[in-house]
């Protein structure tokens, strides 16, 4: 802090000191997320260890505001195999929840989700599912439980069913999951494509692509469906519709993201396993009208689009 003059100056300086540290807490918040869907673990420890060091200075050692940074440390130190560590950062956690009066949902879904997480290392699987059924209840609480929030819930538990080797409710959820986002992404194309018949100086503005999603979500989704892809095309050969509509729902957080060349190709291949299925008439047409708007983004794949539009004629 610098000399101040006055009372006033000094009180505007802390005040402004205080903004840029929250401002701070949060953007080493999102870094840390971000490494940690994308498996860099090791990398999300320095942005979590400051969050943490600038929450203790602007809420104290004693805060509730401290868990969210605990709880990123704790699954860092899971996904670097440091399972001894981890509980350490949880029982910091919970000691911290247990002295608070003002623990809120969203806290309490955070934590029983490193919880399952934890559970999920060792290996013990019931109380895995404990702890998770416990972060989609506290999470549906705060968001509902068709929000894109609450999902890594139902996909952590499905995780916790594919070890049982409790495929069909893995499956279920799985289901769920793509639903949820379909649905969440699905909304930001319909609205593209409404926005192409607004005049031309509506047009520019309105196709201008947004997932609606901060860096961290945007990891968290492409964590999420790629490893439900992965999981239907290795044990799902039998259930194509299943692939064809996480295929679908990848395509379109790639094309929102703007990496158009795997939107256009996750695209053309859910085109083409669609034309084998039969009663898939509307999918095709979506899928169409997808590789429309990958067209309008990306030259190189509009003789691509042409031609699938020309089959559909």
């Amino acid at each position: 802090m610098p000399f101040y003059n006055s009372e006033e100056e000094r009180r505007h300086g802390r005040e402004q000191l205080l903004q840029r540290q929250k401002h701070l807490i949060e953007l080493c918040y999102k870094v840390a997320q971000k490494y940690l869907f994308e498996g860099k673990h090791e990398e999300s420890v320095p942005a979590a260890l400051h969050s943490l060091r600038f929450r203790t200075n602007v809420y104290g050692l004693n805060s509730v505001q401290l868990v969210p940074a605990y709880l990123l440390l704790s699954e860092a130190s899971i996904g670097l195999g440091h399972v001894v560590q981890a509980e350490e950062y949880l029982s910091q956690a919970q000691w911290t929840v247990l002295k608070s009066t003002d623990c809120n949902n969203e806290i309490q879904s955070l934590m029983h989700r490193n919880l399952g997480l934890l559970y999920t290392a060792k290996e013990e699987y019931e109380e895995a599912r404990y702890h998770l059924a416990n972060d989609i209840y506290f999470a549906s609480c705060v968001y509902g439980s068709e929000d894109i929030r609450t999902s890594g819930g139902y996909f952590l538990m499905g995780n916790v069913f594919i070890h049982q080797n409790k495929m069909d409710i893995a499956d279920s959820l799985y289901t769920k999951v793509t639903e949820i986002w379909h649905t969440y992404l699905d909304q930001h194309v319909q609205n593209q494509l409404s926005a192409r018949k607004q005049p031309a100086d509506i047009l520019a503005k309105e196709l201008e692509n947004d997932t609606g999603l901060d860096e961290a979500q945007e990891a968290e989704a492409v964590h999420i469906l790629e490893t439900i892809l992965e999981i239907r095309e290795n044990t799902g050969k039998e259930k194509p519709a299943s692939i064809l509509f996480i295929l679908k729902t990848v395509a379109i957080l790639h094309y929102l993201m703007m990496n158009i060349s795997k939107a256009h190709e996750l695209a053309v291949k859910a085109y083409l396993l669609s034309k084998e299925l039969p009663n898939k008439e509307d999918v095709t047409e979506a899928l169409r009208d997808l590789l429309g708007l990958i067209a309008s983004k990306d030259p190189v794949t509009l003789k691509a689009a042409k031609f699938f539009a020309g089959q559909g004629q």
